[in-house]
């Protein structure tokens, strides 16, 4: 595993928010900032577990989804929150922990990332 960032629940509107239709939750940060932080402002209706809209979570890139998640407590399953990317949740000590895999490099998936 490998530290990606830390996402942070707000309710603060930024100026660079992307929006996820799917999950009714803007992101941003991650792309600007030098630390590897994302801010997260869920919308009412947001189909996300509390625990994911109201603890930070700590996310890891791994190289094998499946293999990560093996033996875990699965909060969030795997899914594809954009393109070249599987994301999935676990639940550890009571905190929302998030594993990425890449179907690629992550420069090629997030141009200007990685």
């Amino acid at each position: 595993m490998i530290f990606h960032h830390v996402g942070i629940p707000t309710k603060d509107v930024r100026t660079d928010e992307t929006y996820l239709e799917k999950h009714k939750v803007y992101v941003s940060g991650f792309e600007t900032g030098p630390y590897g932080v994302e801010w997260l402002r869920f919308e009412q209706g947001s189909p996300l577990p509390p625990l994911v809209q109201e603890v930070a979570h700590v996310a890891f890139v791994v190289h094998d989804l499946a293999a990560a998640l093996e033996g875990k407590e699965l909060l969030i399953p795997p899914n594809r929150p954009s393109e070249g990317v599987t994301v999935a949740f676990i639940v550890h000590n009571g905190a929302p922990i998030e594993f990425l895999q890449f179907d690629g490099p992550e420069w090629e998936v997030w141009p200007g990332q990685g």
